[in-house]
C-alpha cells in the first residue's frame, strides 16, 4: 500500500483513510496487506486522520468523535454500514471484518481542543462506530479520548453497546466531576432470541445493564437507549416492557428509543439477511420501509407503546 513518504525516509507511515479507500478501490479489501488478522477474523487497518472532532448537521449535537470505522458486533440494523462505502468497503460482512483504527486520533483531538476557535461544544463519541467494541482493549484509544476531553473540561456523551466502559470509570467520573458528561449504553431488547439474531458480535443484554448499574452507582449519568427497535422482531409490547423492567431494575437514569430506519446500504445489507432469516416479513418491511424511516404514525405508535408502560411500571413501583 502507498504511503506518504516521512521526513529523510525514517520508515513508512499508516495510511490515511483516504488512501485505504484508494488501495481497496483498485484492488478490494484483500490489496490492503498491512491489514493485522487477529483471533476474531477480523483485520485491523492503521490509518492516520487529519481531524477528530467531526461537525454533523441534523443531530441533537454537532461534533462527533470516532476512533474506529468498521465494527465488529456486526448488528445487521447498524445505520453506520453505510459509511463503509465512503472507504470503498462493503456494507455487508466487511462492515464487521474490516476495521480502521486511528492511530493518531488523541493527538489529533487534543491539537484540536487546544485552538482558540474551539468553543468547547459537546462531543458525542461512538456515533458512526462503536468506541467500546473489542479492538479497544488492545489500543484504549478511546480511554485517550475521554481523557484528552477530561484535560480540556469538555462535555461529551458516549454511546455504546460494550460493557468495557466500565474499564473507564474513573476518567467518567472525573469529567464528570468537571463538564456535561452522559453515557448511553444500547439495549434495544433483552430477549435472547431476538439479541442474537440481530446483533451477533454484541455482549449479552445484560452485561450491558450490569455496566450500566456500576456506572450509576459511581455517580456517572448513565442510562440506555432502546434503539432500535425492530418492527416486527422487537416491537411486540411484551417484550418491550421487559426491557423497560431490566433497565429500571439495573438503576438507569437515562432512557430514549427509535424505531429503525434503513439507511442506503443499511437497508439493502438488511433485506437481503431479512429475506435469510425472516422471510415472512419482507412484503411487510417493503411496505412500512417506502422511504428510509418507518411512517411518522407507526414511530409515533411506538413510542406511545413505550411511554404508556413507562409510566405504568413507574406507578406500580411507586405503590409497592
Amino acid at each position: 500500500m502507498e504511503t506518504a513518504p516521512l521526513l529523510f525516509d525514517l520508515g513508512r507511515s499508516n495510511p490515511t483513510t483516504r488512501q485505504v479507500a484508494d488501495t481497496v478501490k483498485a484492488g478490494g479489501a484483500e490489496a490492503m496487506t498491512e491489514a493485522m488478522k487477529r483471533a476474531d477474523a477480523a483485520r485491523y487497518q492503521e490509518v492516520v486522520c487529519r481531524s477528530a472532532l467531526n461537525p454533523v448537521k441534523g443531530m441533537p449535537f454537532a461534533w462527533t468523535l470516532n476512533p474506529y470505522r468498521g465494527c465488529t458486533h456486526g448488528c445487521h440494523y447498524c445505520y453506520a454500514r453505510r459509511y463503509h462505502k465512503q472507504f470503498e468497503l462493503g456494507a455487508d460482512d466487511e462492515f464487521a471484518s474490516v476495521i480502521l483504527v486511528k492511530t493518531n486520533f488523541v493527538s489529533v483531538l487534543r491539537r484540536e481542543l487546544r485552538k482558540p476557535s474551539w468553543k468547547g461544544e459537546l462531543a458525542a463519541i461512538g456515533t458512526a462506530t462503536d468506541c467500546y467494541q473489542p479492538i479497544e482493549g488492545t489500543y484504549k484509544i478511546t480511554r485517550g479520548t475521554l481523557e484528552a476531553l477530561c484535560e480540556f473540561s469538555n462535555p461529551a456523551s458516549i454511546v455504546t453497546k460494550g460493557p468495557m466502559i466500565v474499564r473507564d470509570k474513573d476518567v467518567l467520573v472525573d469529567l464528570s466531576s468537571r463538564a456535561q458528561c452522559s453515557v448511553h449504553v444500547s439495549v434495544p431488547c433483552v430477549d435472547e432470541d431476538v439479541w442474537r439474531t440481530l446483533e451477533p458480535g454484541t455482549a449479552h443484554p445484560l452485561q450491558r445493564l450490569r455496566a450500566v448499574r456500576e456506572l450509576v452507582d459511581a455517580g456517572i449519568d448513565a442510562g440506555i437507549l432502546m434503539s432500535p427497535i425492530v418492527p416486527g422482531i422487537s416491537s411486540k409490547p411484551s417484550l418491550i416492557e421487559r426491557t423497560i423492567k431490566a433497565a429500571a431494575d439495573h438503576g438507569a437514569k437515562i432512557w430514549g428509543c427509535n424505531v429503525m430506519h434503513l439507511e442506503a446500504g443499511t437497508r439493502d445489507h438488511f433485506m437481503r439477511w431479512l429475506e435469510t432469516e425472516h422471510p415472512h416479513l419482507v412484503e411487510g418491511y417493503r411496505k412500512l420501509y417506502i422511504g428510509k424511516y418507518a411512517p411518522a404514525g407507526y414511530r409515533t405508535e411506538v413510542k406511545n407503546v413505550v411511554a404508556a408502560i413507562k409510566t405504568r411500571l413507574m406507578k406500580a413501583e411507586k405503590a409497592s
